[in-house]
C-alpha cells in the first residue's frame, strides 16, 4: 500500500478524525470507510471484536475504543488518513492529541440519543484547535431515531452552524436511504451486497416540498455568510440576490469555504450498521474537509530569537513535525508524528526543539491500526511513525537541525483519580518500574509517584475504566501481576487570600557559606486556571540560572500543599524580591529559601482543600425519575437541568467525584437495570468534607 499513496499532491490529501460520544457508532462507521475504499475485505463488527482499528484485546473483549488508531485509505483518487479516535471521557486524551494534529474531523451523533456530554466535550477540543468538521447522524434505522431533533439538539448545545445537505428517507425500520439536497436525487442503498451499490433517482414525491424548503434554506443561510467581494460565497451572494439559478459546483464550492471558514458545519445522516450513508460521507470529507494546503502555515517559535516563524505546508520547505503520540509495540517505543513541512528519511537525523536533543530516524512506518509499512522517506501532509526515537515524548517539536523552531506544547487533563499499586513477589518490582515508566511515557494522563511516608506506589489516571485498562495491560502486556488498592480521589489544595512571605537561608555547611533571601508574593487564581509562577525581579538583582533554580524550587514545592499534602493549583506566585551576597549566595541556598517561603506563605493563606466535581448526564425512564434525583441529592449532587427525550428523562447534575463510585450499580438497582449515565470531569471546587487522609 505504501508505494500506492506515494506521491499524493498535498490538495489530494485529507487528515481526518474521527469523533463523538462513546457507542455513538465511530468505529462502525470507520470499518465501513475501509471497506467502501477498499482498504479491507471484509466488513468487521465491533460487537463480534473484529473491528480493524479495535486491536487491543481489551478494545475487543469490552466493545469500545481505547487508542487512537491511524489508517490510510483512498477515495476519488485522494489519499485520506482517518484517525479513529475513543469516545469514553477517560481516554479522552486520545481524541485531544489526535485533534492538535489533524486537518478535519467528522463528528458522529447518535440519532436517538442525540448530542451526548462526550460528544460535547469533542466538539469543543476541535473548537480550541480550530478544526473544520463534517457531522454525521448514525442509527437511523434505530427505534427512536430522529433526525430533525438532533440538528435541533446541534444547534442549541454546539457553536457552528449545523446546515443539513441531505435528508433521510424513511425512519427507524423503514430507513433506506438519503435526499441529497445539493444534487436534488434520492439515494437508497441495496442490501444484498453490504451496501456496495446503490441507486440515485428523483426525490421521493412525499418529500419534495420538504427537500426544496431545506434546500433554499442552505442557500440562504450561506449568503448570509458571503462577502460580495469573498469567493464562492461572494458568487453565491450576487446570484441569489439576483435570483439567477445556484449550479451544484457553486453550491458545493461555497459550502467548502464556509465550512474551512469555520462558518459552517455540513450534516448528513446514514446507518453505519446497515451500510447506508458511507459513500457520500466519504465524498463529503473529500469535498468540503481541508487538505493540509487549505490551512495557515504552521507557526512555531524559534528557539534562539523567541520571534514567531511560518512553515508553509510544502515539501521545499524545512522540515517541521509534532510527535502527537507514543505507542508500545511489542515493548518497543513507537513514535507518531505529523509533518507539516518538509521530508524525513530512514537514517537521517532531526533535532528535538523542545529537549534540545538530536534524534535519528532508525525506521520509518505508515500505521495501518497496528500494522506496520515500511517506508524510506515521509513528507509534507503525512502523519506516520518512527522508531528509535528515545528522547522524544507527546508534544515534542522535531525539525531541521539548520532550521530550528517550537511548536506550540499540547496541554495535557489532570488526573481525578488513583489507587496504591504494589507486586505480588518482591522480585517482580523492578519490572513493575519498567512497565510503569514506559505506560507513563505513552500516555500524558498517567503519572506514577512514589509516597515516601507510606512506602506505596501511586499510579493516577483519568477514571476507574482508565486505570483498570492499565493495570490489565501491565499483565497481558508486561507479564506483571501487581495488587491494586482501592480507587482514591486525587484532591488539589490552593489558598483564600493573598500573602507576602520572605524566606531565608543562611547557614555553613561543611566550611562553606550558603545565603539567600527572597521574598514571595501568593495569591488566588479563578478555579480551573492552574498554577502560575512569574518573576518579577528588577533587571540585574540575580542571574537568569539563580532564577531558574529558584522556580525548580518552587515548582517542588508545589507537588505537595500543607494540607494533606496534595498537589497546588489556582494559585499565582510571583518572585518579588531577592537578596544576593557575592560568595556566599548559592543555588542550593535559594532553592532551599523558596521552598520554605512557599511552604510558610501557603500556611498562612487560608488554604482550602480542592476536589474533582463532575458533570454528570442521567437517562432514566419517566418512573424511575423522582427515584434518580433523590439518590443524587444523597451524593451532594447540584441538579443542573431536568429535560425530556421521550420516553426518558435526560438529568445533568454536578456531583463530587468521591460520592460517584458505586454508582453504576446503584443506578441499576434504582431504575431495575434501565437507567444509564455518563460523567466527565468538570472542574475542582472547595471539597464538601474535610476528612481526606493525607497522600
Amino acid at each position: 500500500m505504501s508505494q500506492e499513496f506515494k506521491g499524493f499532491p498535498l490538495n489530494r490529501i485529507r487528515n481526518i478524525g474521527i469523533i463523538s460520544h462513546i457507542d455513538a457508532g465511530k468505529t462502525t462507521v470507520t470499518e465501513r470507510m475501509l471497506y467502501y475504499t477498499g482498504t479491507i475485505h471484509k466488513i468487521g463488527e465491533v460487537h463480534e471484536g473484529e473491528a480493524t482499528t479495535d486491536w487491543m484485546p481489551q478494545e475487543q473483549e469490552r466493545g469500545i475504543s481505547i487508542t487512537a488508531a491511524a489508517i490510510m485509505c483512498k477515495w476519488r483518487n485522494h489519499a485520506i488518513n482517518l484517525i479513529d479516535t475513543p469516545g469514553h471521557v477517560d481516554f479522552t486524551i486520545e481524541v485531544e492529541r489526535s485533534l492538535r494534529v489533524l486537518d478535519g474531523a467528522v463528528a458522529i451523533f447518535s440519532a436517538v440519543e442525540g448530542v451526548e456530554p462526550q460528544s460535547e466535550a469533542v466538539w469543543h477540543q476541535a473548537d480550541k484547535y480550530r478544526v473544520p468538521r463534517l457531522a454525521f447522524v448514525n442509527k437511523m434505522d434505530r427505534v427512536g431515531a430522529d433526525f430533525y431533533a438532533v440538528l435541533e439538539d446541534m444547534k442549541a448545545k454546539l457553536s457552528g452552524q449545523p446546515l443539513p445537505i441531505q435528508l433521510p428517507i424513511g425512519s427507524e425500520e423503514t430507513f433506506a436511504g438519503v435526499v441529497d439536497l445539493i444534487r436534488g436525487k434520492g439515494i437508497t442503498w441495496h442490501t444484498d451486497d453490504w451496501g456496495v451499490t446503490f441507486e440515485e433517482g428523483e426525490v421521493p414525491q412525499e418529500l419534495e416540498a420538504e427537500a426544496l424548503l431545506y434546500r433554499d434554506a442552505l442557500i440562504e443561510a450561506l449568503a448570509e455568510k458571503a462577502d460580495v467581494s469573498e469567493g464562492a460565497l461572494g458568487t453565491l451572494l450576487k446570484a441569489y440576490l439576483e435570483n439567477e439559478p445556484i449550479s451544484e459546483e457553486l453550491l458545493k464550492a461555497a459550502l467548502r469555504q464556509a465550512t474551512l471558514n469555520y462558518q459552517a458545519v455540513p450534516v448528513l445522516c446514514g446507518s453505519g450498521l446497515k451500510n447506508k450513508g458511507i459513500q457520500p460521507l466519504l465524498d463529503g470529507i473529500v469535498d468540503y474537509l481541508p487538505a493540509p494546503r487549505d490551512l495557515p502555515p504552521a507557526v512555531g517559535i524559534h528557539p534562539l530569537t523567541g520571534q514567531p516563524e511560518e512553515r508553509p505546508h510544502s515539501r521545499e520547505a524545512p522540515f517541521s513535525a509534532l510527535a502527537f503520540k507514543i505507542a508500545l509495540d511489542q515493548g518497543r517505543k513507537l513514535t507518531y508524528f505529523r509533518i507539516y513541512s518538509g521530508r524525513v528519511a530512514v537514517g537521517s537525523q532531526v533535532y528535538n526543539a523542545t529537549r534540545k536533543k538530536r534524534e535519528r530516524m532508525a525506521r520509518l512506518f505508515r500505521m495501518v491500526a497496528n500494522k506496520k509499512e515500511r517506508l524510506e522517506e515521509a513528507t509534507a501532509g503525512e502523519i506516520v511513525a518512527a522508531a528509535g526515537m528515545a528522547d522524544t515524548f507527546t508534544g515534542d517539536t522535531l525539525c531541521d537541525p539548520e532550521h530550528p523552531l517550537s511548536f506550540e506544547p499540547m496541554e495535557f487533563p489532570e488526573p481525578v483519580i488513583s489507587v496504591a499499586i504494589e507486586p505480588r513477589s518482591i522480585g517482580e518490582q523492578g519490572k513493575l518500574e519498567e512497565a510503569l515508566e514506559k505506560l507513563q511515557a505513552e500516555d500524558p494522563t498517567f503519572r506514577v509517584r512514589f509516597n515516601e511516608e507510606t512506602g506505596q506506589t501511586l499510579i493516577s489516571g483519568m477514571g476507574e475504566l482508565h486505570l483498570d485498562v492499565l493495570t490489565r495491560r501491565l499483565a497481558e502486556e508486561f507479564g506483571v501481576n501487581a495488587r491494586v488498592g482501592k480507587p482514591q480521589v486525587v484532591y488539589r489544595e490552593t489558598i483564600s487570600r493573598p500573602v507576602l512571605r520572605e524566606g531565608r537561608f543562611d547557614r555553613e555547611i561543611g566550611g562553606v557559606k550558603h545565603f539567600a533571601q527572597v521574598t514571595l508574593s501568593l495569591s488566588p487564581k479563578e478555579r480551573g486556571t492552574g498554577f502560575e509562577l512569574v518573576s518579577e525581579l528588577a533587571p540585574g538583582i540575580l542571574s537568569p540560572e539563580l532564577v531558574g533554580t529558584i522556580e525548580e524550587g518552587l515548582k517542588d514545592a508545589a507537588e505537595g500543599g500543607v494540607i494533606s499534602g496534595y498537589p497546588v493549583t489556582d494559585v499565582r506566585v510571583a518572585l518579588v524580591s531577592a537578596v544576593f551576597r557575592e560568595g556566599e549566595s548559592t543555588e542550593q541556598a535559594y532553592r532551599i529559601a523558596a521552598g520554605q517561603s512557599f511552604r510558610e506563605g501557603f500556611a498562612q493563606a487560608d488554604p482550602l482543600l480542592l476536589e474533582p466535581i463532575m458533570e454528570v448526564e442521567v437517562v432514566v425512564p419517566e418512573e424511575y425519575l423522582g427515584p434518580a434525583i433523590e439518590d443524587l441529592g444523597s451524593r451532594k449532587g447540584r441538579i443542573e437541568e431536568i429535560s425530556s427525550r421521550p420516553p426518558v428523562r435526560l438529568v445533568k447534575a454536578f456531583v463530587p467525584l468521591s460520592a460517584m463510585f458505586g454508582y453504576s450499580t446503584d443506578l441499576r438497582s434504582i431504575t431495575q437495570g434501565r437507567g444509564t449515565f455518563t460523567m466527565r470531569f468538570f472542574r475542582y471546587d472547595e471539597a464538601l468534607h474535610k476528612g481526606v487522609e493525607k497522600r
